[in-house]
């Protein structure tokens, strides 16, 4: 079990890399060329987006669709991870994934014309999509009653690929070698590659019994429309705290330029403090989880987000915006695997599918709020947009409690079938 964690922690350390350099230079963009922030709201590639414009003189609007192309691949990768694994197999899935994301990685960093540029983009984002998804569903189905502490780990990584990339890639900007930025993470993804083909954890070699591998699904369980509603509530969760995550940083400097007259560099220290208490987060998430009970945890941390981002809206001094992120990123730190392991337990037996369902609505919030927080900061302005922020964890917090509610309502069903 310990090697299958290690092994996990490397690959979401690349998905971390590969994926999470957003917001970076949100505002040295929108000042530069004078796009709207709603026009920015879809340009995740980040802190390589600047110079790639100049490098191949195409508009923002080529940009967001190389961005879209790449979340497509990723969306297609999610959702067919199942069927996949399925189909040709554990080790060959994950295996094939890291070896495409290698390969369009490396085309990126070639430089090619701009089309081969826009095809290589779905396969780029099929490896991120189907190693995140395949990893996260190892990780749980191996670890059962540690899956807490375990997916808390790994996450960890993720988070710090996001911590780390803005900056490697700011010094590869400075130095005028943005492209070798893809051509880190495909050198990384071909070592990650290679770790799991000459290290592979035979615990993932054990036959599974769940309803994923019996074909039987939803469809052969007891309590089937209650299921179903945990699903969705999970589902819809995972949406909105993936669109808060992604919405926040994409704009939080702007905000801190704009409102409180900070520098562009200073302005991006506070990504770095986000991140990091993510980071710092993770390391006692799966425990204090474990500890209270999945459910209470995700209530507890919920409420306190909320609460946070209210006060955000109340406060925007410089120093209360920082402080108040610090403590959101500790906040939000966990959310994303004790939510992964609590839909599970909650619906057990189904443990690749739930994974890639919850991961593809988090994919689908994560590209849909940040479109509509740029919007919402073009018409309505700075200020407003804190209270957007507040909005949106306020929706965290209700649609958690319908989760936990759907959750104990299954699980009397369960008793009362268990008794007669």
């Amino acid at each position: 079990m310990g090697r299958l964690v290690f092994l996990g922690c490397i690959a979401y350390l690349v998905v971390g890399i590969g994926q999470l350099v957003v917001g970076t230079v949100m505002e040295p963009m929108v000042a530069a060329y004078g796009i709207k922030y709603g026009d920015g709201g879809q340009l995740v590639v980040g802190t390589v987006m600047e110079p790639m414009v100049a490098a191949y003189g195409i508009k923002y609007g080529d940009g967001g669709q190389l961005v879209m192309n790449q979340f497509l691949g990723g969306m297609i990768g999610i959702t067919l991870a199942p069927w996949l694994m399925g189909r040709i197999g554990k080790k060959p899935l994950l295996l094939g994934a890291l070896g495409v994301m290698a390969v369009a990685e490396i085309i990126y960093a070639f430089q090619p014309s701009w089309s081969v540029m826009l095809t290589a983009a779905p396969f780029a984002g099929f490896g991120f999509g189907t190693t995140e998804a395949v990893v996260g569903s190892f990780i749980i189905g191996s670890a059962k009653g540690n899956a807490n502490v375990a997916m808390s780990r790994v996450e960890i990584f993720f988070g710090v690929g996001a911590l780390l990339m803005p900056f490697a890639g700011a010094a590869l900007i400075s130095g005028g070698n943005w492209e070798t930025a893809f051509a880190l993470v495909g050198g990384l993804a071909l070592i990650t590659l290679a770790a799991w083909l000459f290290f592979w954890p035979t615990i993932l070699d054990r036959p599974v019994e769940s309803a994923a591998h019996s074909g039987t699904g939803l469809r052969g369980m007891p309590n089937r429309g209650r299921s179903l509603v945990v699903l969705a509530a999970c589902s819809v969760f995972f949406a909105v705290y993936v669109g808060l995550e992604m919405s926040f940083v994409h704009y939080l400097p702007s905000l801190l330029v704009n409102q409180n007259g900070l520098s562009e560099s200073s302005a991006s220290l506070s990504l770095s403090l986000f991140w990091g208490a993510m980071a710092v987060g993770r390391v006692v998430s799966g425990q204090a989880a474990d500890r209270w009970g999945g459910g209470v945890y995700m209530l507890v941390t919920c409420l306190a987000a909320a609460l946070i981002f209210l006060l955000m809206g109340g406060f925007s001094g410089t120093w209360a915006t920082f402080a108040l992120t610090c403590l959101a990123g500790l906040a939000m730190s966990g959310m994303f695997a004790i939510a992964l392991v609590f839909a599970n337990r909650a619906v057990p037996g189904m443990t690749e599918r739930t994974t890639s369902l919850l991961m593809a609505f988090g994919g689908i919030g994560g590209a849909l709020m940040p479109r509509l927080t740029g919007w919402f900061l073009d018409d309505y302005g700075m200020e407003a947009t804190r209270w957007l922020f507040a909005g949106f964890a306020v929706l965290m917090l209700a649609v958690i409690v319908w989760a936990l509610l759907s959750a104990k309502g299954l699980e009397r069903a369960r008793a009362r079938g268990a008794v007669s």
